[in-house]
């Protein structure tokens, strides 16, 4: 898990060995079909979870990572 958000993390940008993308899941998003969500990013794209934030009101941002290398990967879609 990342300890802080970075310009790179917060950009979607690359970060020394990980490409970064960043995704946030509206309040009234299930906490089990944000998984899923989540699930189907890392089986087809590569990402791992990087960082989950909770909002007020029951918004989430996520970080998601992969390595550099694996960049050729399709983008995560939401």
């Amino acid at each position: 898990m990342a300890s802080t958000g970075t310009a790179a993390q917060e950009a979607g940008d690359a970060d020394g060995d990980w490409e970064y993308r960043p995704v946030h899941l509206p309040g009234d998003v299930p906490r089990l079909t944000a998984a899923v969500r989540l699930a189907i990013q890392a089986e087809s794209g590569g990402w791992e979870l990087s960082r989950v934030r909770l909002y007020p009101g029951g918004v989430r941002k996520v970080w998601l990572r992969r390595r550099r290398s694996l960049s050729m990967l399709p983008e995560p879609t939401f």
